[in-house]
């Protein structure tokens, strides 16, 4: 069966007429005779909605019931059953309620598709999982239905439905979006013009990344090589010289100046294998590749022009940035060069030729003993200048026995073993000093440097040249084979790096320590000069006007002229080694991974304004709850106080002495639940600051439960007491232990049906004295019974008539101050049991306890979740 195609209405925001318009593309297709029905749509109350649906066909919904209410979703299995052709389904990323068969729409959605049946629906661009963290941050408002961007890209079509921020604010403002009562605070927050700008630029990329995808896969069908310059892309080719960064530079700023452009680097490499540049190089030109916003790719090929144009075709590329050439006028006779080539061949690509300062200073010259040590070019010197004439007197020793033609022989061997030991300069001195000797004691006439005949002449000559030759090649290979293995030894560094940091928790400290490690140095610094400093050199032996950001090994160097070597990593900015001086090699190394301690020093600053932010918006979220809750917990005691005393003050009704009595004790009781509230509010904030005043004593739990049973009033006589004759003592706070039972079964009575109290047990076991409270009631998922403790949590409940939230909290954080704990547990039958657990007192620690109990036993996450909130809300207050 053939998969369905799926269509999406896509939006910036709520309003902008998504639905308008997939029920308007339904409606044409009905019109036409297409089999459709309406799978989902929600009208939110708006007539032109339902209008556009009275026409067509809708599937019944399905019901769901969860936590006594009941609710409506799509009814997949009645869309199946029924098998339009197409079928309308609003809101792709809704979250379905529990019990639906799927957590989310989009998934209901597959299922549809699979089935062969063509899915119509919207989404607005808030909801991709891809964006999300960026709306969030553009808004204010994290988005908690998302949809994962590949389900959207497989879309057949997708279509942008766009508006004017000043339009849909127009619309909002007349009543077209959502109902009056929440005009004015969704103008005010969400729908403010700055937020639907960022939005409405947001959903237009998004859709003209898609198009690329699109256009990209329409190229690749038709075999289209030729570009379309449907989008600036600028291509910086790159040699891993230090041009390199002039180039990129350059680059970025043509980029800049086109709204989108893409910034791509590329490297060709020699497709023989052979390192033509060292790898740090390249690896610091892509870290400011990509810190200018760009990628980095790398191709072989054995024709760098070809390579180049096939790259740049390849990525539709528009622009392409080369430097100029370094080479001689003469040598651009014969070869014109990468620039020139490329130029010439380019077609309808523009290419830019950037001077640069190397191509002032010409062509470098190739260092043909670059690959050879000192010792093995000294070596060669000796073999050339000693071994040559010893091997001429051997062979006039034995002139009669061989031949010039084996003269010649032995003596390219010898100068053949001269370049594999000292390489080409050696064995050009060895070449030049064998055809001499050659000629003075084998040619006639001998004792003298001319040639008799030009037999002779000739294989002097040809001895020479092919001498001369191999000696290259033998270099050559020589110093391909030394580089290969540099190359080899830098790159699997570059990689036991590049491993460490994404392995470590600390990117900088990783790899600072890996530089030390594999140098061998005895401290690695990071210093950063100090805003307050002015960047002048004379301030790179001043430790006063740097600071240390990060530092491994022994004492860290205060200033970059106080370590060995000192690499400039930024204008502010310098990684300091000490311990020994670098070669070129492994300098040129460690300014690779200066450049990756930059970005990781950058990557660890940004993750802590990132924690620095989603504190904020942790504390912004508590302090909303907070005023939420409490707002009821402390209107209602107040107005019922307020009620009581303005009544006993009335002279307007004349009450008896019951209805006094009555009156007062209402008031009473309203200001005791008041007290209790701030009493709760003040613990806790005592609590997670380690200064909540505690008075351990030795007492039985099993008289602290009537006591806390009691002082709930006439609500506490429902509950069952079952204590046994003999309970051991605990060592804790009277006053705190009583208030942990008085949060549990007044959460206990709050939740138990009428028929079935809670009941209050104690036994011991194990060690420790258990109290439980135990309910009949709905219970609490085992998925939810961490979050009940953590504080303003109130599961279960969308208004803010439940309480603040705090009690379990501060119940489990005072627990845990007095060494026990406090954990949820299912009731059998149905309900929940809070156990809570106290050392017997002749146990704690063996020993008798000491008069004071840490505060800070108390679990770390409770205080952590509290410690901003108490900060901001109740301040310094012990």
């Amino acid at each position: 069966m053939a998969r369905g195609q799926l269509r999406v209405y896509l939006g910036a925001a709520p309003g902008v007429g998504k639905t308008y318009k997939m029920l308007e593309e339904g409606r044409r297709r009905h019109g036409r005779g297409t089999d459709l029905v309406v799978g989902f749509v929600e009208s939110h109350g708006r007539r032109i909605i339902e209008d556009l649906i009275d026409d067509l066909e809708v599937v019944p919904r399905k019901k769901v019931s969860y936590r006594g209410a009941t609710f409506t979703e799509m009814d997949v299995d009645a869309v199946l059953a029924r098998r339009p052709e197409v079928a309308l389904v609003d809101e792709l990323a809704h979250t379905n309620v529990p019990g639906s068969g799927t957590v989310k729409r989009w998934q209901d959605v597959e299922q549809l598709l699979e089935a062969g049946i063509t899915v119509v629906t919207t989404l607005n661009i808030q909801h991709l999982e891809s964006l999300n963290d960026v709306v969030a941050q553009i808004t204010g408002v994290p988005q908690r239905e998302t949809v994962p961007d590949e389900v959207v890209r497989r879309a057949e079509q997708i279509e942008l439905v766009d508006m004017t921020p000043e339009a849909l604010r127009r619309r909002m403002a007349h009543g077209n979006v959502y109902k009056q009562e929440k005009i004015d605070a969704a103008l005010g927050n969400y729908f403010r013009l700055g937020n639907l700008t960022a939005l409405r630029e947001l959903a237009l990329l998004w859709v003209v990344d898609k198009v690329d995808d699109q256009l990209d896969r329409y190229r690749t069908d038709h075999h289209i090589d030729a570009t379309w310059e449907t989008r600036e892309r600028v291509v910086v080719a790159l040699t891993g010289g230090p041009e390199g960064d002039t180039l990129i530079r350059r680059a970025a700023r043509i980029a800049a100046r086109t709204k989108g452009a893409d910034l791509m680097a590329v490297h060709v490499a020699r497709s023989d294998g052979l390192a033509g540049v060292p790898p740090a190089h390249l690896n610091r030109q892509r870290v400011l590749v990509e810190s200018l916003g760009g990628t980095y790719h790398q191709v072989a090929g054995a024709d760098t022009p070809t390579a180049l144009l096939e790259f740049a075709g390849g990525v539709n590329a528009t622009q392409l940035v080369l430097g100029a050439s370094r080479r001689s006028r003469l040598a651009q006779i014969f070869s014109p060069g990468v620039g020139a080539t490329t130029t010439a061949e380019s077609g309808h690509i523009d290419v830019h030729l950037v001077p640069h300062e190397e191509a002032k200073r010409g062509r470098r010259s190739v260092r043909f003993t670059a690959g050879l040590t000192r010792g093995r070019r000294l070596a060669g010197f000796a073999m050339a200048l000693a071994g040559m004439p010893l091997l001429a007197l051997l062979l006039t020793g034995v002139r009669g026995s061989l031949s010039l033609a084996s003269d010649i022989l032995v003596v390219l061997l010898a100068v053949l073993a001269v370049a594999l030991v000292g390489g080409l300069y050696p064995a050009l001195i060895a070449a030049v000093a064998g055809f001499l000797l050659l000629d003075w004691y084998f040619i006639v006439p001998t004792r003298g440097l001319t040639v008799a005949g030009s037999e002779n002449l000739l294989a002097l000559l040809a001895f020479l040249a092919v001498a001369v030759a191999v000696s290259t090649v033998i270099d050559l290979a020589a110093r391909r084979t030394r580089e290969a293995a540099h190359a080899r030894a830098e790159a699997e560094t570059l990689s036991t790096v590049a491993g460490s940091v994404l392995r470590g928790e600390r990117p900088l400290k990783a790899l600072l320590n890996q530089v030390r490690a594999i140098l061998s140095l005895d401290c690695v610094t990071l210093l950063e000069l100090k805003p307050d400093a002015p960047a002048i050199p004379e301030q790179r032996h001043d430790p006063a006007a740097w600071r240390v950001v990060a530092a491994v090994g022994g004492q860290a160097c205060t200033a970059p002229g106080d370590g060995d070597v000192d690499v400039p990593v930024e204008v502010d900015l310098s990684l300091v080694l000490r311990g020994h001086a670098l070669d070129a090699g492994d300098r040129r190394i460690v300014e690779a991974f200066a450049a990756q301690a930059a970005l990781a020093l950058r990557q660890e600053r940004l993750a802590e304004q990132v924690a620095a932010v989603g504190q904020l918006s942790e504390v912004d979220r508590m302090r909303s709850t907070l005023l939420s809750a409490v707002s009821h917990d402390l209107r209602t005691p107040l107005s019922s106080a307020k009620a009581a005393v303005t009544s006993l003050r009335s002279h307007d009704v004349a009450f008896g002495e019951e209805e006094r009595t009555e009156l007062l004790a209402a008031a009473e009781e309203s200001l005791e639940r008041l007290g209790r509230l701030v009493d709760n509010l003040l613990d806790m904030s005592g609590l997670q600051a380690g200064a909540l005043g505690m008075h351990p004593q030795l007492i039985s739990a099993a008289e602290a439960v009537p006591r806390a049973v009691d002082d709930l009033g006439e609500a506490g006589r429902k509950v069952r007491i079952q204590v046994p004759d003999e309970v051991p003592e605990v060592y804790a706070d009277a006053a705190l232990l009583e208030r942990i039972l008085v949060n549990l079964i007044a959460n206990a009575l709050r939740f138990s049906p009428a028929d079935q109290p809670p009941i209050a047990m104690v036994s011991e076991h194990g060690g420790q004295v258990e109290v439980r409270v135990i309910d009949h009631g709905p219970g609490i998922p085992i998925a939810d019974r961490e979050r009940v403790f953590l504080p303003f949590q109130r599961l279960g409940d969308r208004d803010n008539k439940t309480g603040v939230g705090l009690g379990l909290a501060l119940s489990r954080g005072l627990a845990e101050a007095m060494g026990g704990d406090l954990a949820p547990d299912t009731t059998p039958g149905g309900g929940l049991t809070m156990t809570l657990r106290l050392p017997v007192a002749d146990l704690v620690d063996g020993r008798r306890p000491p008069p004071d109990i840490d505060i800070q036993r108390a679990d770390p996450a409770i205080l952590d979740r509290l410690d901003a909130w108490s900060r901001h809300e109740l301040g310094d207050r012990p």
